[in-house]
């Protein structure tokens, strides 16, 4: 047995059981692919992978426990290079964060400055992604901190902090009719509404707030982001829904927030890490820049699967 068969069987289920894909991910042939399973299971006595004919379609039950297995062992493998590299190369390295386009816009900035100014050595990477994806990234190993507002929450095998709270509000062109009157969500429903794409920024709990009061609201046009949103509401498209941070009066000068109570509730982005992940000091750092109450001893112990003294 050795890491190499590990890696193919946990690169076979991520592939979708598409050996040529595995082959490709790994930078090898798919002859070898092959090669490595068949070993691994002649040597193990059982067989790893539902097969019909030569293809793969699952895995069988001494499979899905061994991929339980493989996964803790290569987590460690990385855990063991980079604890070699936090007493050898203590202030140089990578820290890859994985966050929406929101956070890198409008929180991370003064974060990411004051790190860099700290690290200059080390080499920070910002990877973009829609909050399932980030949750990938985490769960990969890919990604050594995550934050986003959605599905971070609930994953199992992630251990996540509350980083800040914000709302949604209401933003439209000066003059339009909405800022002449009381804001509702069923005055906000009589115009056409921009806002973000389902599954970003809080989509679901301004469906959801819409749904609980017997609304149907005409979504012209969703985005990613808020850069997008803004600028089809300034050319007249529809009233947006952004998150507020987003909204600078000195800088956003085509739109402006309607005055009124928020209508959708409070949200809250959250710091994320995967179970068992070994983090540099210097991450510990970057997350207390963030949220100053989550210094490196309160992180370590809600990371630990034991009580620490």
């Amino acid at each position: 047995m050795n890491f190499q068969q590990l890696r193919i069987i946990r690169e076979t289920v991520r592939q979708g059981f598409n050996l040529t894909e595995v082959a490709a991910a790994l930078y090898t042939s798919q002859s070898g692919v092959s090669k490595h399973i068949k070993d691994l299971e002649d040597e193990l006595g059982v067989e790893l992978f539902v097969r019909k004919g030569k293809r793969f379609l699952g895995l069988t039950d001494p499979g899905k426990e061994l991929l339980t297995i493989v996964e803790r062992m290569l987590l460690d493998a990385g855990n063991i290079k980079r604890l070699a590299e936090q007493f050898s190369l203590r202030d140089e390295g990578q820290l890859t964060i994985a966050t929406t386009h929101t956070q890198a816009r409008y929180a991370l900035p003064p974060v990411v400055t004051a790190f860099k100014r700290a690290y200059p050595r080390v080499h920070l990477v910002l990877h973009q992604a829609s909050p399932d994806e980030l949750v990938r990234l985490l769960m990969a190993g890919e990604a050594d901190i995550g934050i986003a507002t959605e599905a971070v929450a609930d994953t199992p095998g992630l251990v996540s902090f509350p980083y800040y709270s914000w709302q949604h509000c209401v933003i439209a062109p000066p003059g339009h009719p909405l800022h002449d009157r009381p804001l509702t969500l069923a005055s906000l429903a009589e115009h056409p509404i921009v806002t973000y794409h389902q599954g970003f920024t809080g989509r679901a709990r301004i469906d959801n707030a819409f749904a609980a009061a017997g609304l149907a609201p005409d979504i012209v046009m969703a985005a990613l982001d808020a850069d997008v949103i803004k600028t089809y509401v300034e050319l007249g498209l529809g009233v947006g829904i952004v998150a507020s941070m987003a909204v600078d009066a000195r800088r956003d000068h085509g739109v402006q927030v309607v005055a009124g109570e928020p209508l959708f509730g409070q949200q809250t982005s959250r710091i994320a890490v995967r179970c068992g992940h070994y983090l540099r000091s210097y991450a510990y750092r970057f997350i207390e820049l963030c949220a100053p109450a989550l210094n490196e001893t309160s992180v370590r112990r809600a990371l630990s699967p034991l009580p620490q003294e």
